[in-house]
């Protein structure tokens, strides 16, 4: 009898158990958008600084008037999205370099494209391989990384 009691007693204590995760654990950042205009002079990118403290247009509107709490592991990479529009008649590619480097799948002609990539906080230098004249765009990645915790309809 004491057996059984005892079995069941460390079934009950085995279940109670449950994962070592916690619902209220800091999410990951959204992504950020970065928006490229290739045009044949140059090569835009705006914003010029992403990640220097919370981010005025990124913010999902529900949540505008609500302060982004900051990740309390900071070191990561930024995950970045560059929407980019091709203006041009040539089929071109962006190439990122800079702390990292990495070169997009093809932008068509008078196309848009998308290009999403884990920056870690530098600076970088972006242009558009195959047009020559077109001056490259600069783009400062800081270390500010914010959690989406207060962001609902997330994921």
């Amino acid at each position: 009898m004491a057996l059984a009691a005892l079995t069941g007693v460390t079934a009950l204590l085995a279940a109670g158990c449950g994962e070592s995760r916690h619902a209220n654990e800091q999410r990951p950042q959204v992504s950020t958008q970065v928006s490229v205009t290739i045009s044949s002079g140059e090569v835009i990118v705006q914003p010029l600084k992403i990640a220097m403290g919370p981010e005025k247009f990124q913010e999902i509107p529900q949540n505008q008037n609500h302060p982004e709490p900051p990740l309390k592991k900071r070191n990561g990479p930024l995950d970045v999205t560059f929407v980019a529009a091709n203006q041009t008649a040539t089929d071109t590619r962006l190439k990122i370099r800079g702390e990292k480097e990495e070169e997009s799948e093809t932008v068509f002609a008078h196309s848009p494209g998308q290009f999403q990539i884990d920056l870690p906080a530098g600076s970088y230098t972006i242009s558009a391989v195959g047009l020559p004249k077109a001056r490259p765009a600069h783009l400062t990645v800081g270390s500010y990384r914010a959690s989406s915790q207060n962001d609902v309809l997330l994921p």
